[in-house]
Protein backbone atom coordinates (compact mmCIF):
# COMPACT_ATOMS: atom_id res chain seq x y z
CA UNK A 1 0.00 0.00 0.00
CA UNK A 2 1.56 3.27 -0.91
CA UNK A 3 1.55 5.64 1.70
CA UNK A 4 -0.61 8.77 0.32
CA UNK A 5 -3.20 6.29 0.48
CA UNK A 6 -2.44 4.90 3.69
CA UNK A 7 -2.70 8.76 4.92
CA UNK A 8 -5.61 9.06 3.83
CA UNK A 9 -6.97 5.59 5.14
CA UNK A 10 -5.63 6.77 8.62
CA UNK A 11 -7.14 10.21 8.53
CA UNK A 12 -10.64 9.01 7.54
CA UNK A 13 -10.37 5.91 10.42
CA UNK A 14 -8.99 8.54 12.72
CA UNK A 15 -12.41 10.90 12.09
CA UNK A 16 -14.84 7.82 12.55
CA UNK A 17 -12.83 7.06 15.81
CA UNK A 18 -12.96 10.83 16.79
CA UNK A 19 -16.54 10.83 15.99
CA UNK A 20 -17.76 7.51 17.77
CA UNK A 21 -15.71 8.40 20.83
CA UNK A 22 -16.08 11.94 20.91
CA UNK A 23 -19.51 12.61 21.25
CA UNK A 24 -19.63 15.36 24.14
CA UNK A 25 -20.09 18.80 21.99
CA UNK A 26 -21.98 18.83 18.33
CA UNK A 27 -18.71 20.83 17.77
CA UNK A 28 -16.53 18.57 18.23
CA UNK A 29 -18.98 15.93 15.95
CA UNK A 30 -19.49 18.49 13.22
CA UNK A 31 -15.54 18.42 13.03
CA UNK A 32 -15.07 14.98 12.76
CA UNK A 33 -17.63 14.93 10.39
CA UNK A 34 -15.78 17.58 8.33
CA UNK A 35 -12.56 15.76 8.35
CA UNK A 36 -14.01 12.52 7.01
CA UNK A 37 -15.38 14.42 4.03
CA UNK A 38 -11.88 16.49 3.71
CA UNK A 39 -10.21 12.41 3.32
CA UNK A 40 -12.83 11.10 1.27
CA UNK A 41 -12.56 14.56 -0.84
CA UNK A 42 -8.77 14.12 -0.98
CA UNK A 43 -8.57 10.39 -1.92
CA UNK A 44 -11.65 10.77 -4.55
CA UNK A 45 -9.60 13.63 -5.92
CA UNK A 46 -5.94 11.47 -6.40
CA UNK A 47 -8.20 8.41 -7.30
CA UNK A 48 -9.28 10.33 -10.22
CA UNK A 49 -6.34 11.82 -11.39
CA UNK A 50 -4.33 8.37 -11.01
CA UNK A 51 -6.65 7.08 -13.45
CA UNK A 52 -6.89 9.52 -15.56
CA UNK A 53 -10.38 8.75 -16.95
CA UNK A 54 -12.37 12.10 -17.77
CA UNK A 55 -15.74 10.59 -16.19
CA UNK A 56 -14.27 10.42 -12.94
CA UNK A 57 -13.19 13.96 -12.45
CA UNK A 58 -16.92 15.57 -12.10
CA UNK A 59 -17.32 12.88 -8.83
CA UNK A 60 -14.76 14.61 -6.44
CA UNK A 61 -16.67 17.63 -6.92
CA UNK A 62 -19.62 16.17 -6.45
CA UNK A 63 -18.44 15.16 -3.13
CA UNK A 64 -17.47 18.84 -2.22
CA UNK A 65 -20.43 20.19 -2.87
CA UNK A 66 -22.19 17.28 -0.59
CA UNK A 67 -19.64 18.34 1.63
CA UNK A 68 -20.25 22.22 1.65
CA UNK A 69 -24.18 21.49 2.14
CA UNK A 70 -23.99 19.39 5.04
CA UNK A 71 -21.20 21.52 6.84
CA UNK A 72 -24.24 24.55 6.01
CA UNK A 73 -26.90 22.24 7.60
CA UNK A 74 -24.95 21.46 10.71
CA UNK A 75 -24.45 24.94 11.40
CA UNK A 76 -27.58 25.75 11.35
CA UNK A 77 -28.75 23.19 13.50
CA UNK A 78 -25.11 24.29 16.04
CA UNK A 79 -27.00 27.33 15.90
CA UNK A 80 -30.47 26.43 16.92
CA UNK A 81 -29.39 23.93 19.39
CA UNK A 82 -27.23 26.76 21.24
CA UNK A 83 -30.26 29.15 20.95
CA UNK A 84 -33.03 26.50 22.33
CA UNK A 85 -30.90 24.98 24.90
CA UNK A 86 -28.05 27.34 25.79
CA UNK A 87 -25.23 24.54 25.23
CA UNK A 88 -24.07 22.42 22.37
CA UNK A 89 -23.86 19.50 24.63
CA UNK A 90 -25.48 16.48 22.98
CA UNK A 91 -26.95 14.92 26.60
CA UNK A 92 -28.52 18.10 26.28
CA UNK A 93 -30.53 17.36 23.29
CA UNK A 94 -33.37 14.81 23.26
CA UNK A 95 -35.43 14.39 20.01
CA UNK A 96 -38.57 13.48 22.26
CA UNK A 97 -38.89 16.65 23.68
CA UNK A 98 -39.34 18.37 20.38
Amino acid sequence: MPPLHLSFYSAFTLSCLGLTFHRTHLVSALLCLESMMLSMYIALSSWSIENQTPSSTLVPILMLTFSACEAATGLAMLVASTRTHGSDYLQNLNLLQC
